[in-house]
């Protein structure tokens, strides 16, 4: 869930993150939409699952775009200075809505409902967001932040990665290795853990997924740099994403083996298109919808167990009046997220970071 800095081209990739946000939302009031929309929209929106895939792929391309270049010629100075500042992006708002869901918790207690979705011997985990590092086996709290916690992981490890090799001087044949080799290996610990869909064994393995399609951001964001100025570039890139997906589904294969490379194909596509589709996603509503879209994919979930205790009969089914008074109560928290919680929040700890994490280098890049 990061911020994309310099260059009206790449706003599209800030206007991507909120499309795939809201497909979280959807993703997840499915089950209740039943009696609205056919099974077939129903199930379209139960692969809403893959944005986050979408999101750990962006999230490598845009830190390697920001940060990777500096980190790799600032050296371990400046790693803990990009690690405090992606603490003040994410934690602060991941804070709040535990706290929410924490008084939440207390009033079912109080009332004599309480909930096993929110155990409280594991707020540690959450409030410290190595709750999914494979220290349990189930997801519990607000869900969403299962991924988040396997963003920090990647954090941690990002600056490892940049001060490995100077990777901008690998070619662009060495790069696509790396990229077919780390997509074997999440095919291989999918298959190994028994499963086929991207979305099954969250706890036990979605570090691992998250942290091998974090690599894959990275190596698109190389190639972008690469081919950014190549004419046609971002027509190849678009026709290698149209074959791995066309490919993929007419062969019947798991979405393990090709769904990773054909988010890091779309991508590489979307961020070296000049044309319809980049402006399109660079517009300001565009934009401003990617902006506010990790308050978006964090509070949604709150918002959506609280509203079915109010407003959702025993069925769990809704109506388009309910539905559309859910997404406007989305629309309208993630506004006064961002704007109330998520930015001061992120500003105020920027502002006061401790001596060892300042560096005036990676100062620009937020």
């Amino acid at each position: 869930m990061s911020d994309v800095q310099g260059g009206p081209r790449l706003d599209a990739l800030t206007g991507i993150r909120g499309i795939a946000a809201w497909l979280v939302v959807f993703y997840h009031v499915r089950g209740s939409l039943h009696e609205i929309v056919p099974q077939s929209t129903i199930d379209l929106f139960a692969k809403g699952y893959l944005a986050v895939d979408l999101f750990f792929v962006l999230s490598g391309f845009v830190l390697w775009f920001n940060y990777g270049e500096r980190l790799s010629d600032g050296g371990k100075a400046q790693a803990w200075s990009f690690l405090w500042r992606r603490f003040a992006r994410v934690w602060p708002l991941h804070a709040f809505i535990l706290a929410l869901f924490t008084a939440l918790a207390l009033l079912l207690v109080l009332i004599g409902k309480p909930s096993e979705r929110m155990p409280f011997a594991e707020l540690p985990l959450h409030l410290l967001l190595i709750q999914n590092w494979g220290l349990t086996d189930h997801l519990s709290w607000n869900d969403p932040a299962w991924s988040i916690s396997t963003e920090f992981a990647a954090y941690l490890v990002f600056p490892l990665i940049a001060l490995t090799l100077r990777w901008d001087r690998l070619g662009a044949g060495v790069l696509l290795a790396i990229a077919l080799a780390v997509c074997a290996l999440i095919a291989v610990l999918f298959a190994a853990a028994g499963t086929m869909s991207l979305g099954l064994y969250i706890p036990q393995i979605g570090v691992w997924r998250c942290l091998g399609e974090f690599i894959l951001g990275i190596v698109a964001c190389l190639m972008w740099r690469k081919w950014q100025d190549v004419p046609g570039a971002a027509g190849r890139a678009l026709l290698a994403c149209l074959t791995i997906v066309t490919g993929g589904l007419v062969f019947a294969q798991p979405e393990t083996v090709f769904m990773p490379a054909a988010f890091l194909s779309g991508i590489l596509a979307l961020a070296l298109d000049r044309g319809r589709v980049s402006r399109l996603l660079s517009t300001r509503a565009a934009v401003y919808l990617g902006e506010i879209s990790y308050s978006t994919y964090l509070g949604h979930f709150l918002l959506w167990i609280v509203f079915k205790m109010a407003f959702v009969s025993d069925d769990l089914q809704i109506g388009w009046g309910e539905l559309a008074g859910y997404l406007a109560l989305v629309a309208l928290a993630s506004v006064l997220l961002y704007h109330g919680v998520e930015k001061p929040a992120q500003a105020w700890l920027n502002a006061r970071r401790p001596s060892w994490a300042r560096s005036p280098r990676l100062a620009a890049a937020e």
